[in-house]
């Protein structure tokens, strides 16, 4: 609770603003997840709207397969790790799972139990996204844009680009953009020639 109140500035700001530019609350909000406290930082101060639907997004790296993703609200079941009860990526014996992201951010085999108790209640729905997809949402909002976002934030780039398109024109749909990506240059580079020369 202590990392989602300090964090909850990003959602209490979003909202203001978003009610002092138009007059009304958006129609959806998405962050990507891993461990999920950016996430939970913007969605708590929306909790109480049931109107404004929330969407988490996770990482689904190369495949469903296991070792291959970190969509752990997806795949996950209950289990504990770090003394938290909460979804866990794991096999049969409780033994936690290898997990893979193109992200780092992401990269991370549990979530927070805050989430997992959304997830539950049906409050939060999630999602993932792939690697790829992720890549191409990096790509498709720096060009538009002008902003580089982190591959973390990719992640819920892709899949809002993909809700906007189901979505009305007269609706609005906010993005936490958590992170920059000026540090993921050069995973993104290797990633996009991988037969480059001058790599280490």
């Amino acid at each position: 609770l202590m990392v989602r109140d300090f964090q909850s500035v990003i959602g209490t700001e979003t909202r203001a603003q978003h009610l002092q530019l138009e007059g009304r609350l958006p129609d959806a909000v998405v962050a990507c997840v891993g461990g999920g406290s950016n996430a939970m930082g913007m969605f708590a101060p929306f909790v109480a709207d049931r109107e404004v639907a929330l969407y988490g997004v996770e990482a689904g790296g190369r495949s469903a397969g296991i070792g291959e993703h970190a969509a752990t609200l997806s795949y996950g079941t209950p289990g504990i790790l770090h003394g938290m009860k909460s979804y866990l990526l794991q096999n049969a014996d409780g033994q936690v799972s290898e997990v893979h992201s193109v992200s780092a951010g992401l990269d991370y085999p549990s979530v927070g139990p805050e989430h997992a108790y959304l997830k539950d209640a049906g409050r939060v729905a999630y999602h993932s996204v792939t690697d790829r997809e992720a890549l191409q949402a990096m790509a498709l909002l720096s060009e538009c844009e002008g902003i580089i976002p982190a591959l973390e934030t990719a992640h819920a780039v892709a899949f809002a680009a993909d809700l906007a398109r189901q979505m009305r024109p007269d609706q609005s749909l906010v993005i936490c953009l958590s992170g920059r990506g000026d540090k993921d240059m050069e995973t993104v580079s290797g990633l996009l020639n991988p037969d480059r020369k001058d790599r280490k």
